[in-house]
């Protein structure tokens, strides 16, 4: 029997259909499947394209990497150590999703656990459904940012991933089942063969119910993490108070949602109920029409929209794209003195989530000890608002279960921590979620800008008065100035080949060779000093050299640069990715100090390039 999901009518699965019913990978054909794989907490990610081309749209997934994919369920089934757990399953929009989630399915139903299936769904909604305590874990299909032709797996419970010696333990599992080659196959393809048809059955006939259940869950955990109460009288409040705003002054938002998961979830709805008027555009799933990252000329079709819009309705000011999996989502907004929709960068989408979400804790709570957690190359910026609302911040390795894991610690200490995120690409997280979603970004605009209480007081510590009307570029004017390397930049990315923790040694050996000849040219700027901060996990230790860092050593690193007061006037970040094999540089500089950031940009790569080179030489 053929199962069809009723929202957008798209294929689901053909219960007579075994997509392990395929030949038997070898066991080096296995092995060098999972050599192509990255694995971090961020996730599981490779090409599943049956072509290798990374660009490939199509659905077809190879019999080598079918049977790998396998194998990650079953280590995730062992992970949870007993049998008839309750776990959510859902995917991505990218073509390949649909026969892993087949094989998913299928495996954890012949398992013995109770799967709820959600199928296309956004990481934010099934990541919030997880929360509810009929949940053990969540499985998810899905490589985010990703290009189209990867695919990957993200594991973890109670509304976020698991935590990077979590994927460790599931990552060990994995490795044995690929070692012991055959064996394993023969395994789920027997699994897969033997599934208990009527307990499949019913998992795929559920599909429809079971996301519709998600999406009221996720409504409901929407308006608690905007209110911050968990009542239904506080939601109801906060709603007929944003429609009473915009009833006054109309606001209307463009969603391009590029064919991603967030095109089957609540956007429409919510932002409705609010009293937003909104315009959605590819918003089927999988009608995927430009490359997926929402970045950079990525953004570019969705500027045009709001332009489009805003020409025909003065309401529309506000836009936004997201990722494949619906967690990442930049904007874009009318500039009203040039009439034109201009690109917000990703840090200043950060920024403007900040102010709100602190300008709202301090008006609850005027004397909280208060805080935000970002990631290292979160721009200073963050510093700078967080002073004048008297708040701290702490820093971790890139990676969402990095900041949320630090965030979860700072709580015990007794820190208020409303908001957290990587401000390096844009995406806030709002407590109590743990994961980014575009809708906590759109909502804190919202509160932003048609809330004059919150307003108000991010203008007051300023020092300045509150203009009778004011727009959202007006008060884009408004965030200290910094200049910061764009993470689409091309310099801000780079190929390597050393191993990372040599190329830090080196690194560190030629910054300090060439510290006293560069301080002479840096003095022009008030620079006179520089320390060092590396980060690992949740840990930040300040201090150059291993002693500071550990094995593999692939953590951040930061090079500050101080003036002879100690404050700190720019940093030279880098790290290698682990979710795509590419090193990742970026400068950030106070003011709007061009030369200075493009000056350290260049001594910046020429380290890494000679680092690299000198591993090699």
């Amino acid at each position: 029997m053929r199962y069809t999901d009723d929202l957008h009518e798209l294929f689901i699965a053909d219960d007579s259909h075994d997509p392990l019913d395929v030949q038997r990978p070898s066991a080096d054909q296995l092995s060098q499947a999972f050599d192509s794989m990255i694995i971090s907490a961020s996730g599981w990610r490779k090409i599943f394209a049956e072509s290798g081309d990374e660009e490939d749209p199509t659905e077809e997934v190879s019999s080598i990497d079918r049977f790998l994919a396998a194998l990650i369920v079953l280590s995730f089934s062992r992970h949870l150590a007993k049998e008839r757990q309750t776990i959510l399953v859902g995917l991505d929009a990218r073509p390949t999703g649909r026969l892993l989630g087949e094989i998913a399915v299928r495996l954890l139903t012949s398992l013995g656990h109770q799967v709820h299936y959600l199928f296309i769904t956004a990481a934010p909604q099934i990541m919030a459904a997880s929360i509810d305590e009929r949940f053990d874990a969540f499985f998810y299909i899905s490589a985010s940012h990703n290009p189209i032709g990867h695919n990957g797996f993200k594991m973890g419970s109670r509304g976020g991933v698991y935590d990077g010696q979590t994927v460790d333990q599931v990552a060990k599992i994995f490795r044995a089942l690929v070692d012991s080659g055959s064996e394993s196959c023969r395994e789920v393809q027997q699994l897969s063969a033997n599934v208990d048809m009527m307990r499949y059955q019913k998992s795929l006939a559920s599909s429809t119910q079971d996301r519709l259940w998600s999406s009221t869950f996720y409504r409901d955990f929407a308006l608690r993490t905007a209110t911050g109460s968990p009542e239904a009288a506080a939601h109801q409040h906060f709603i007929e108070e944003s429609r009473r705003a915009l009833q006054a002054q109309p606001l209307g938002i463009v969603g391009e949602l590029n064919g991603s998961a967030r095109a089957a979830s609540i956007d429409h709805s919510l932002l409705s109920e609010l009293g937003v008027t909104i315009s959605l555009y590819n918003d089927r799933p999988g009608e995927v029409v430009h490359p997926i990252i929402p970045e950079g000329k990525n953004l570019d079709l969705c500027r045009s929209l709001l332009e489009e819009r805003w020409r025909a309705n003065s309401a529309f000011v506000i836009g936004y794209s997201v990722d494949n999996d619906g967690d990442r989502g930049n904007i874009v907004y009318i500039d009203e003195r040039t009439r034109e929709a201009r690109i917000l960068d990703a840090q200043s989408v950060y920024a403007l989530s900040l102010i709100s979400a602190l300008a709202q804790s301090r008006l609850r709570n005027p004397q909280g000890k208060l805080a935000t957690v970002v990631n290292g190359p979160t721009s200073m910026r963050i510093d700078a608002i967080c002073a004048l609302f008297d708040a701290a911040v702490f820093r971790s390795e890139v990676g969402e279960a990095n900041v949320v894991n630090l965030a979860e610690q700072k709580r015990k200490e007794g820190w208020e921590i409303p908001i957290l995120g990587e401000g390096s690409n844009g995406g806030n997280i709002t407590h109590p979620a743990r994961v980014r979603d575009p809708l906590n970004t759109l909502l804190a605009l919202l509160q932003l800008l048609r809330s004059r209480e919150v307003a108000n007081l991010w203008f007051s510590c300023l020092g300045r008065s509150l203009p009778t009307t004011y727009s959202l570029s007006e008060i884009i004017e408004t965030i200290p100035t910094f200049i910061t390397t764009a993470v689409v930049d091309n310099d801000a990315l780079m190929i390597v080949n050393s191993d990372h923790g040599k190329l830090k040694r080196v690194y560190e050996d030629l910054f300090e060779q060439e510290w006293p000849e560069h301080q002479k040219m840096l003095a022009q700027w008030s620079i006179t000093a520089w320390k060092v901060e590396q980060m690992e996990g949740t840990l930040l230790r300040q201090g150059v050299g291993e002693a500071y860092r550990t094995v593999p050593y692939t953590g951040g690193y930061k090079t500050i640069l101080l003036d002879d007061a100690g404050r700190q006037i720019a940093f030279m970040w880098m790290r290698g990715s682990k979710t795509e094999p590419v090193y990742r540089l970026m400068v950030d500089v106070e003011g709007k100090q061009e030369a200075l950031h493009d000056y350290l940009l260049e001594w910046h790569r020429s380290l890494v390039q000679r680092a690299d080179s000198a591993d090699h030489s």
